[in-house]
């Protein structure tokens, strides 16, 4: 019932597998082997604030790995790569505020901001699509 938040998530996860798509053709165009398999186990999480802050701690430690990663291709003179991790840290950074001004805002308003959500939902669905006229 959290359309707006299930919004951010959505838009963040195809953004996040444009990365993975822009690594891949990088790595490709540098000859070498792109392999696509899950890592880790997935943490089924239920509460908000805690998926908010898992997402933020996400963003952030990518956005730290990603401006490491320009710096050593600085190092070894590939500005191309340099500028493609240096743009994935701009993401990063933008999804990590996202979410943190979730959390201030769950922090501010408390359950309040999720009954705000979960109004605007119902008005969503009890309006229907828009109608042409």
């Amino acid at each position: 019932g959290y359309d707006l938040l299930a919004g951010l998530f959505k838009k963040t996860a195809i953004d996040e597998m444009i990365h993975i798509e822009q690594l891949a053709e990088r790595i490709l165009f540098l000859n070498g082997d792109v392999e696509m398999e899950a890592s880790g186990s997935v943490k089924k999480v239920q509460d908000v604030k805690e998926m908010l802050e898992m997402a933020a701690a996400m963003e952030e430690s990518s956005a730290r790995d990603y401006n490491l990663w320009a710096n050593e291709c600085s190092a070894n003179a590939d500005s191309v790569s340099k500028k493609l991790f240096e743009s994935l840290v701009e993401d990063e950074e933008r999804h990590f505020d996202q979410y943190d001004v979730e959390i201030e805002n769950l922090r501010k308003f408390g359950d309040n901001y999720l009954a705000l959500q979960s109004i605007e939902r119902s008005k969503n669905i009890s309006t229907g699509p828009p109608t042409q006229g």
